[in-house]
């Protein structure tokens, strides 16, 4: 069941303060002239001005006092009786249990987890995450130690989130754990903040820290990344060498600069891909025959 914080403002300790120092004078005042009359004093004014001095003692035990961002949860009896945002000097009943907890950000450094990746390749990925307490009931009432709650959901929707996207790809409209970081980040700290809203926190960031694959496959998954990346570099080459080819000979017919027949056309076109794909620079070639001799 949901546990809602309801906010209360408790006493003035200053105040409470100066009551309790009033309060002592005139039990002092009462001690002096009961022992200094000149017969014995009854029984019962001594008895009632003791109690009342215990009573006064232990009023001295509801002092408390709060830093900024700090709240602190009052208890009465195993009830929860509101709680306690104002930062200062307090004075609330000494039967109350004050359970102060901080409202400031914390950080969370995970752990480096090994996780499979969507395509069940073995990684190592850790996450910071940044938190900060808003609901001081559910945190201290709905589970039963928010800091533990809050690192162990995290790690949960780590592992969740690497086991949705690759670790890398060299498309451009597929998101991955490397090349897409704000929209991985994004995704992760919608995921955390769903799975611990029970406990009264609030995410304010969370991002990868640490992403590297096992170093059992590192080594391997290293060479097939280049084996991509020149695929892809490739591929990227022979599409703008095309476009050259194209528009060469598109100029070459449009100005009638040279007319060609298919052969002399496949000729040209060979050695323009040649050139214009080749690792190595060109070496120009002078031809004094032709196709046919």
């Amino acid at each position: 069941m949901k546990t809602n914080e309801r906010e209360t403002n408790g006493w003035s300790g200053w105040v409470m303060l100066c009551l309790l120092i009033a309060m002592g004078i005139a039990l002092g005042i009462c001690f002096r002239w009961l022992l200094r009359r000149p017969t014995d004093p009854p029984a019962w004014p001594l008895i009632g001005a003791s109690l009342i001095t215990v009573f006064w003692g232990v009023l001295w035990g509801g002092y408390f006092t709060l830093q900024p961002n700090m709240a602190a949860v009052l208890i009465l009896f195993g009830r929860y009786r509101g709680t306690v945002r104002r930062p200062g000097f307090h004075w609330a009943n000494p039967l109350l249990i004050k359970k102060k907890i901080s409202q400031r950000a914390h950080n969370l450094n995970g752990e480096k987890l090994k996780v499979n990746d969507l395509r069940g390749n073995p990684i190592e990925i850790a996450t910071v995450v940044v938190w900060r307490v808003t609901d001081t009931a559910q945190a201290c009432f709905d589970v039963e130690d928010y800091e533990d709650f809050v690192k162990v959901q995290s790690e949960a929707a780590l592992r969740h989130l690497a086991m949705a996207y690759p670790y890398d790809t060299f498309e451009g409209d597929t998101l991955s754990l490397r090349g897409s970081v704000d929209e991985v980040s994004a995704a992760l700290l919608e995921e955390v903040q769903e799975r611990i809203s029970r406990a009264g926190v609030l995410i304010e960031e969370a991002r990868i820290s640490h992403l590297a694959y096992a170093p059992e496959i590192a080594g391997a998954m290293l060479q097939r990344q280049q084996a991509e990346a020149i695929i892809s570099a490739r591929s990227r080459i022979v599409e703008g060498a095309v476009g050259m080819v194209e528009m060469a000979l598109t100029k070459l017919e449009e100005h009638e600069t040279i007319k060609m027949d298919d052969e002399r056309r496949a000729a040209m076109v060979s050695n323009l891909l040649v050139v214009l794909c080749g690792h190595s620079q060109a070496q120009p070639i002078v031809n004094t025959g032709t196709l046919y001799t």
